[in-house]
C-alpha cells in the first residue's frame, strides 16, 4: 500500500512538472541598421601621418588643436586620445660613472585639445631632433553619438 502511494504520489509530480513546462519561444531578431563608418582623417595644423618636422616646427604645432574631419569636411568631436613623447635621455652606472644614452617615454591620456600647459611647456624646454611626438588612440564622436577611431599622427624631430 506504501508503494502504490508513493508510486501515485511520485507520477503526481512528474505529469505537474510536465504541465507546467512552457515551450521556448523564440527570441525575436532585432533589426540592426548597418554602420559604415566614414573615412576619418587627423591633422594637426596642417600635419597628419608621419610628418618629419624641424624643431621649431613642432614647437609650434603642438599648441594646435588635433581636429579629425572625413570626406566631406564634417568634423568630429574628439573625445579622448593618447599622446607619447619619446625623447632622448641618459643614464649613468653608479659603480663606473659611464654615462650612456637611452630613450625614454612619457605618455598621457587625454580628453581635451590642444595639449595642457604643462606638456607644451615641457616639449618646447626639451625637444630635440631624433625625437618623436606621436597622437594614437584618438576616439572621436559623431553626432549621434557612435564613437570611431581616427588615424594616428606621428611627428619625427629632425
Amino acid at each position: 500500500m506504501v508503494k502504490n502511494l508513493f508510486i501515485f504520489f511520485c507520477g503526481c509530480i512528474i505529469v505537474t512538472v510536465a504541465m507546467a513546462q512552457k515551450p521556448a519561444t523564440q527570441p525575436r531578431a532585432t533589426t540592426v541598421q548597418k554602420f559604415k563608418p566614414p573615412k576619418l582623417k587627423c591633422t594637426l595644423g596642417k600635419r597628419a601621418d608621419t610628418a618629419f618636422v624641424s624643431v621649431d616646427e613642432a614647437i609650434q604645432l603642438i599648441t594646435f588643436p588635433l581636429i579629425v574631419t572625413d570626406d566631406k569636411k564634417n568634423v568630429y568631436t574628439i573625445s579622448s586620445y593618447q599622446c607619447m613623447y619619446k625623447r632622448k635621455a641618459v643614464t649613468e652606472n653608479e659603480e663606473t660613472g659611464k654615462v650612456t644614452p637611452i630613450t625614454s617615454m612619457v605618455a598621457d591620456v587625454f580628453k581635451a585639445t590642444p595639449l595642457p600647459e604643462i606638456w607644451k611647456k615641457i616639449i618646447t624646454e626639451q625637444l630635440r631632433p631624433g625625437e618623436e611626438i606621436f597622437f594614437f588612440d584618438v576616439v572621436v564622436k559623431d553626432a549621434q553619438g557612435r564613437l570611431m577611431f581616427a588615424p594616428n599622427i606621428k611627428l619625427a624631430i629632425q
